[in-house]
């Protein structure tokens, strides 16, 4: 049965997780092993107990303990502590407005490497340099439910397992494989070699007069199509798009030339995933 403590001391150590630490701090916690991320919400917080995490701790509204979602997490977290208060008061504890008045501190898995992302897949998304957390959130939940198989990023994309990605993924990040390509594995010369050696076909998102429509059938034909898609604002490298099989684009309407990425890679998804 789970421990449950009332907030009174708002400096007490155990609530740094929470309170007083960065997301880099949290992800280097435990180093050299994987380190701690933050589940807010019930839905979010039982995909990752679906997904395999291990719980550490919780925080939740004092109102919602009691309550049907809140019991049924704490049945999922045998002996573990559990901290109250108001709202008002966790708002300023952690700085910010809990979602369903619920957070979960949990110790991250290790990484599958690349090349075992690859073999389980037919449709790869693959990210370069996407750096907010927000479009990586919502990149993940269309992948997750368009047909993607896998996701990809390159090392300077932001982490999935950030709370702001994880909330806006609705928990999705734990429902797809995904990985960085490790150290040694440049981008894009070394990445495409890759994609290349497990069969996939490599589709560059980019706006380019020449590229071919989304809706090509030779992209749906392809048995391994890897997605490629580009950082906010600046796109994808002009080296990364030369790499690439196809150049690819969404044709537009009403003087409008472009989308956000998380937009491009739902309509993306929609045409190219599993169907």
């Amino acid at each position: 049965m789970a421990d449950i403590y009332e907030i009174t001391d708002f400096e007490a150590p155990e609530l740094d997780i929470y309170a007083r630490m960065t997301e880099v701090q949290l992800l280097r916690y435990y180093e050299p092993q994987p380190g701690i991320f933050l589940a807010e919400s019930p839905k979010v917080i039982h995909r990752a107990l679906d997904a395999g995490y291990e719980p550490i701790s919780l925080v939740m509204e004092k109102s919602h303990v009691k309550g049907d979602q809140a019991q049924s997490i704490l049945a999922r977290c045998p002996d573990k502590t559990v901290y109250t208060a108001d709202l008002n008061v966790l708002s300023q504890l952690i700085g910010f407005k809990l979602t369903s008045g619920m957070l979960c501190a949990m110790r991250r898995a290790p990484l599958p490497s690349a090349e075992d992302v690859c073999a389980g897949a037919k449709r790869l998304a693959v990210l370069e340099d996407v750096v907010n957390p927000t479009n990586i959130g919502a990149i993940f939940r269309s992948a997750a439910a368009l047909g993607m198989d896998a996701v990809l990023l390159t090392r300077a994309c932001s982490d999935p397992l950030y709370r702001r990605a994880i909330r806006v993924s609705m928990g999705t990040v734990f429902q797809i494989p995904w990985t960085f390509f490790d150290k040694k594995t440049g981008w894009p010369e070394d990445g495409m070699r890759l994609l290349n050696e497990h069969g996939f076909a490599t589709a560059a998102m980019a706006l380019r007069e020449d590229a071919d429509s989304v809706d090509d059938d030779r992209l749906k034909r392809e048995e391994r199509l890897a997605v490629v898609l580009g950082t906010e604002g600046e796109g994808l490298a002009a080296e990364t798009i030369a790499d690439c099989d196809y150049t690819v684009r969404i044709p537009m309407s009403g003087g409008v030339d472009s989308l956000n990425v998380a937009a491009a890679s739902a309509v993306t998804f929609w045409e190219l995933g599993k169907k």
